[in-house]
């Protein structure tokens, strides 16, 4: 008889955990991120800008466990990084003259996660 099972291959939480720090894994910061990408895909969140302009202000550090989308507009420069971003959003923000890091650099840039903001 055939196995059906399907080989398992390295996920996202993988791919989060190679482009962390050693150190920073460490944080709370941080494993609440992780605990975030061990969630299913379907049930990841989703921010608009909308929401981002309303709950943050000029020069904020945010972090998206999620997607962002670009519905609304944001009016202030933040620092920003979130799992996947939308083309619209992407190009919004960079419109605005947020800052757009990968995780490895918001990493490294906030290594203990203190002063950034959550949203999703």
């Amino acid at each position: 008889m055939v196995s059906r099972r399907k080989v398992v291959k390295p996920g996202f939480k993988l791919m989060l955990l190679k482009s962390i720090p050693k150190e920073a894994k460490k944080t709370r910061f941080w494993k609440r991120i992780l605990e975030e990408a061990d969630r299913p895909r379907r049930n990841r969140r989703t921010v608009n800008l909308y929401k981002l302009n309303r709950l943050t202000e000029s020069g904020d550090a945010v972090y998206v466990p999620g997607k962002v989308l670009g519905t609304g507009d944001i009016d202030h420069p933040i620092t920003i990084s979130a799992f996947s971003f939308s083309k619209k959003a992407y190009e919004k923000l960079l419109k605005s003259g947020s800052t757009v890091l990968t995780t490895k650099e918001f990493a490294e840039k906030y290594p203990r996660g203190s002063g950034v903001k959550i949203i999703g």
